[in-house]
């Protein structure tokens, strides 16, 4: 069976920029204003809409039904790691820690959230 990432926890960073946390607690900082194209992206290209996104089903979304695979927001931010882009790095301790933590915190799924 091979690995399928799903979101677990997404922070806004400025910008089109967020911060997001996987099943497997990799995370790191994407941008993602080169994958808002097309329609259902087009409101996502405000930022004050960008802003109200949140995490649902495993990846992130917004109120007008725009989403991104959680395989490509994965793929995004481990490219943005072997570019050299700063991630996180804890050790296994601090790692499963963090995932009792997330277990036990709901995920909001209103807008409001940021």
């Amino acid at each position: 069976m091979t690995f399928l990432p799903s979101v677990i926890r997404a922070e806004y960073r400025g910008g089109f920029r967020i911060h997001l946390t996987f099943n497997d607690l990799s995370e790191g900082t994407v941008d993602l204003r080169p994958l808002l194209d097309g329609p259902v992206f087009e409101p996502l290209k405000d930022p004050e809409y960008f802003r109200g996104f949140f995490v649902d089903g495993g990846t992130v979304g917004w109120p007008n039904g725009a989403d991104i695979a959680p395989e490509t927001l994965y793929e995004a931010t481990t490219s943005a790691q072997k570019r050299g882009v700063r991630q996180s790095h804890r050790s296994t301790k601090v790692r499963k820690r963090i995932a009792r933590r997330v277990s036990m915190v709901p995920q909001r799924r209103d807008s409001k959230q940021r």
